[in-house]
């Protein structure tokens, strides 16, 4: 953060309170070279290769968005994305290696190998007079169709926080800063671009990106860009399902997800995306610290994960955070066995759940095979232990138990039998199957005497 602090001290001195970002800028502070921390190495090579194409066919073309930021913070960004004059068509026809997508927001994707260098034409404001039928918007706000392209100074008062509305340039090597975003890295503030409440009508999806950009740089949110959340988080109830799927993943699959979950939690928005949850846990306030210490042990637990470079499946992750409504949905099924209970009550969850997220079947099934493998591990008797370790979803369903008791579910030491169990020798595994005992025999009906039967007809 030493060139940063420097930065800050060349364009505004010691003071750098911050005033609301006006949209009436009256251009970008650029930054040179020396002022700056970016250096070519840092950026992707397939990405400058787009850069000086576009550059050499006569087009502006500039880094923009996160890449820029997490460049500045000194870290390594995950994605390239690119903004340039060249309108998609015609990018299209520079790159045979790419291909044009969507149609609410018309975008270029650069495909080199699995690298994807995502190219946006710079959008003006939606609401200007011969606009047309490229810029539409629901009644309540929503952007429905965004495809009006403008200059790079436009493109910049559409961007969504301060700290996204850096452009660098290849020619030069300077960082355009269209809305003091700089300023906002090095007091680590969120902050909207324009009028919060026109801003998260036109997109609603934008409150989740402040909770995620505060939870990945560990950033506060300013008051005027956090104020409106709680008002406004129902607009994220019409957002498609499948969208909503996507941004859960960004969510809780980048290494923050414990302080993601707070945040959420904070700011009121967590019962729009797993509302049976959210209703499990304020059902019962007694069990409402337990619900939540699953959460967020099961939250952290993937947060390390991932922090170590491991995997993490969302099938995981979403049975964690659909394990309370579950059990809440057993417990109102009578009369069914056990298993069978819990497979009705896994199909009644999920298909409340795809009301606000979409779950992809190569999730939803894993997901349950991890729920099913809550039963299936109790019963070790005999040689099921052996068969038990053998399943694909063991170490998952494992995984799982442990955070159960971790989170203070009583479950007599299970987590520690299978602990010992799969790590012992086989004599050592032979031995505690026997002092458990012969799997016991399920109960079976007798049947009626025929002076039963004749009772029973009687009455």
């Amino acid at each position: 953060m030493g060139f940063i602090n420097k930065l800050m001290d060349i364009l505004f001195g010691q003071n750098t309170a911050r005033e609301p970002v006006d949209e009436a800028t009256s251009g970008p502070r650029v930054i040179p070279r020396d002022q700056h921390g970016i250096s070519r190495r840092d950026i992707s090579d397939n990405a400058l290769k787009v850069l000086y194409r576009l550059k050499d066919a006569g087009y502006q073309a500039y880094l923009v968005g996160g890449g820029v930021r997490d460049l500045l913070l000194g870290g390594q960004p995950k994605d390239f994305d690119i903004a340039t004059d060249a309108h998609p068509e015609q990018v299209h026809k520079l790159f045979r290696n790419s291909i044009l997508i969507g149609r609410r927001f018309r975008l270029v994707h650069v495909r080199f190998g699995r690298e994807i260098i995502e190219v946006a034409t710079f959008r003006a404001s939606h609401n200007g007079d011969n606009n047309g039928t490229e810029a539409r918007q629901s009644e309540s706000g929503m952007l429905t169709r965004d495809n009006v392209y403008g200059t790079v100074d436009e493109d910049a008062q559409r961007r969504d926080f301060t700290i996204n509305a850096m452009y660098y340039n290849i020619d030069g090597f300077t960082i355009h800063d269209f809305a003091n975003g700089a300023a906002d890295i090095q007091s680590r503030t969120i902050r909207i671009i324009g009028e919060p409440y026109e801003r998260y009508r036109e997109d609603p999806v934008r409150m989740l990106r402040a909770i995620r950009f505060a939870a990945k740089l560990d950033f506060d949110i300013a008051d005027q860009t956090g104020d409106p959340i709680d008002e406004l988080g129902h607009l994220l109830q019409p957002i498609p399902a499948a969208r909503m799927f996507e941004e859960i993943l960004k969510l809780f699959l980048a290494g923050q997800g414990e302080a993601t979950y707070e945040l959420l939690q904070d700011y009121n928005l967590f019962r729009y995306l797993f509302p049976a949850t959210q209703a499990a846990i304020e059902a019962d306030q007694s069990e409402q610290q337990l619900v939540e210490t699953f959460i967020l042990r099961a939250l952290r637990n993937s947060d390390e994960r991932i922090g170590h470079g491991k995997s993490v499946t969302p099938a995981f992750l979403l049975a964690a955070l659909l394990w309370a409504p579950l059990q809440s949905r057993v417990a109102k099924i009578n009369n069914m066995p056990p298993l069978p209970a819990l497979h009705q009550a896994a199909q009644d969850v999920i298909q409340e759940q795809v009301r606000s997220t979409s779950i992809p079947r190569r999730f939803s099934t894993p997901m349950k095979e991890i729920w099913d493998m809550q039963l299936r591990l109790p019963r070790r008797h005999g040689n099921r232990a052996e068969q038990l370790l053998e399943h694909k979803r063991f170490r998952a369903g494992y995984d799982f138990l442990l955070i159960r008791e971790a989170s203070g579910e009583d479950l007599d030491g299970l987590g520690e039998w299978w602990t010992r169990f799969q790590y012992g020798s086989d004599e050592q595994r032979l031995e505690m199957s026997k002092v458990l005992g012969k799997a016991p025999r399920p109960k079976r009906k007798r049947k009626p005497t025929n002076h039963q039967s004749d009772s029973s007809n009687q009455a």
